[in-house]
């Protein structure tokens, strides 16, 4: 809307200018008929090359008012210096013009230097960069570059645990999308999916309410994320654009974000490096909620998500029972954990 905003006064300005200076009374009846057509004609010209420049320009986002304003000063200074030029030609080239046809020219140059500017710097905005010939101005990060959590490693919880241990020392960022999915999953018909959307919740107000722990919720709108869909496209722009290292427990997120160059922090490979996993002949306790792929095998999860397949648990689908772990397997997929049925949990 800011781009089509400045659009629309562009050409508001350029059409009134016009109208004043065709209808002085020095540029009417048959004298003024050559300064007449200079202004129209100089008007429409640099209109249209104005537009046609700003459209063929790669469209990249919107930008905050303050890059119109820097937009607007740069443009200034380079009308005045342009003006400048147009003055000398005309003495050297001893031109002869109408002071409403000369002021007309400035005028016309001055605004779509102008407009010009305004719309490379918004169009620009988003990646900091504002190009000299062979110069390059671009972003600095300074401090600690932030983790910014997604869904998964909220609702995982283990990232609290680390930063308390003193692990890390940068900033933790929760985008707004994605605690907005947080609460869709919350809110959901499933209650396994419900029960982690709530842990989720659970978790990050916990983070917030730990003075040790620096996390923000980011409300920053920013007009590249919102014009994607599905949240693991908006995390990537995001974090390209806040210069942060994702964190998340998900396999497919992980090798995407690998593919757009944006650092990950995978909890489950940081665990898998730890070598954190259930001791054999330890006993834990679960609900089963599916059948297992082999025979009298049952399914369940921990609160985390991790996956528990029981022997001889088939037919306690609905039961709270307590399992003796055999074996634990950690992948960058997640962690699953195998173990024998003891007893059931009421017992």
């Amino acid at each position: 809307m800011l781009l089509w905003g400045t659009r629309a006064i562009f050409l508001i300005i350029i059409v009134a200018v016009l109208l004043v200076n065709l209808t002085a009374p020095e540029v009417s009846g048959e004298v003024g008929r050559a300064n007449f057509y200079v202004i129209l004609w100089a008007g429409l010209v640099f209109a249209v090359i104005a537009f046609f420049v700003d459209f063929a320009t790669p469209k990249k986002s919107l930008a905050a008012l303050a890059g119109v304003f820097f937009g607007l000063l740069v443009g200034i200074v380079i009308s005045w210096a342009l003006i400048q030029v147009l003055d000398m030609l005309i003495d050297i080239y001893r031109i002869e013009l109408s002071q409403p046809a000369v002021r007309a020219l400035k005028w016309m140059l001055g605004i779509s230097i102008c407009f010009l500017i305004i719309n490379i710097v918004v169009r620009t905005k988003d990646d900091v960069r504002f190009v000299i010939p062979y110069v390059e101005f671009a972003k600095q990060t300074k401090g600690a570059r932030p983790l910014v959590l997604d869904t998964s490693a909220i609702i995982d919880g283990r990232i609290a645990d680390l930063y308390k241990s003193k692990l890390f020392d940068a900033p933790l960022i929760v985008p707004r999308f994605v605690l907005n999915e947080i609460q869709l999953i919350s809110d959901s018909a499933d209650k396994l999916k419900r029960n982690r959307g709530r842990r989720g919740l659970d978790i990050l107000k916990e983070m917030q309410s730990n003075t040790s722990i620096d996390i923000e919720i980011d409300d920053t709108v920013v007009p590249e994320v919102d014009d994607v869909k599905g949240v693991d496209q908006k995390l990537i722009i995001f974090c390209k654009n806040c210069s942060g290292r994702l964190v998340t427990t998900d396999y497919n997120l992980t090798k995407v974000a690998a593919v757009r160059e944006v650092d990950v922090l995978n909890i489950n490979d940081l665990a898998n490096s730890l070598k954190t996993i259930a001791l054999p002949g330890e006993n834990m306790k679960v609900r089963i909620i599916k059948p297992g792929e082999e025979p009298l095998q049952g399914v369940g999860y921990l609160d985390d998500g991790t996956m528990v397949v029981v022997e001889e648990a088939r037919n306690k689908i609905g039961k709270e029972i307590i399992l003796s772990v055999t074996s634990s397997l950690q992948t960058s997929a997640g962690k699953m954990i195998f173990g024998k049925f003891e007893y059931f949990a009421d017992q």
